[in-house]
């Protein structure tokens, strides 16, 4: 059962409207504001909702600065993926459902070369987390719902490509935007349950690689169980994609590299 959203999001920013990247972004995040005030928890308000919709954080400028992306591009990711900005400069990586409802937002810190900070003092958290610490008798459910990193970007008619990472998932839909890109945020976090926005969707999953085959192994095995499933009945068969596993060196999966990072390295060379 999904829990109550945050807020309900307006569709997403498409290029071509007449807007410039910069206007687009504030314009993008001053839309956010004008949505149902029924939060999931009673600390949230539209005034934090919109400071937190920002690209003033660590890993937009890293994305940037390491020539991943142009500016541009950054902007035109950022408002797709509707993604925000702590205050001590952690980017939040909304997960918004298909409804565009927010169910929480993972944050995240990011080095100058765009790796994350694996410090104690910057590990991943999420919002709903924090907003626990902060509140001992918070009016926070017990099981807070995720999906899908992007799943508020289905439509009918596109071919998603499900990656493990965020970064990996934003980076990406600007350099092969004939695709929706979605990320699990997680090795794990592949449920069944998950899959069900992507009913009717050619899907192709994209592990990240490593020596023994681990993620595609596991990735392949969460695959039969979505279409054994009653739910994914008349969809298209799920692919996983051994594509790393066939073409990537030794070294890259000793180094558990993911789809942009070979994409990345393909490029220097």
């Amino acid at each position: 059962m999904l829990s109550t959203p945050l807020y309900t999001c307006p569709p997403p920013y498409r290029e071509g409207e007449g807007y410039s990247m910069r206007g687009a972004c504030m314009s993008y995040c001053s839309m956010m504001t004008d949505i149902h005030r029924q939060p999931l928890y009673s600390h949230v308000t539209a005034v934090m909702w919109r400071r937190c919709l920002s690209i003033r954080n660590q890993f937009c400028d890293a994305v940037v600065q390491s020539g991943m992306l142009t500016w541009e591009q950054m902007v035109s990711a950022a408002c797709r993926y509707c993604v925000g900005a702590t205050k001590k400069g952690g980017v939040i990586f909304w997960q918004i459902d298909k409804e565009g409802r927010v169910h929480d937002g993972k944050v995240m810190y990011y080095q100058p070369d765009c790796h994350r900070c694996k410090d104690k003092e910057h590990r991943p958290t999420w919002v709903s987390a924090i907003l626990k610490h902060r509140d001992p008798f918070p009016n926070v459910p017990h099981a807070i719902s995720h999906c899908f990193f992007g799943t508020h970007l289905l439509s009918h008619t596109d071919t998603v490509c499900v990656v493990e990472a965020e970064k990996t998932a934003f980076v990406l839909s600007e350099r092969y935007p004939q695709y929706i890109w979605l990320a699990a945020g997680g090795l794990g976090e592949v449920q069944p349950d998950k899959f069900r926005p992507l009913q009717g969707h050619r899907v192709i999953m994209m592990p990240d690689t490593d020596p023994d085959g681990t993620a595609f192994r596991r990735w392949n095995e969460a695959a039969q169980v979505v279409m054994q499933s009653v739910f994914w009945e008349n969809s298209p068969p799920i692919h996983v994609s051994a594509f790393l596993e066939l073409n990537a060196t030794s070294d890259q999966k000793r180094r558990k590299i993911d789809l942009l990072d070979y994409v990345l390295e393909m490029k220097s060379e």
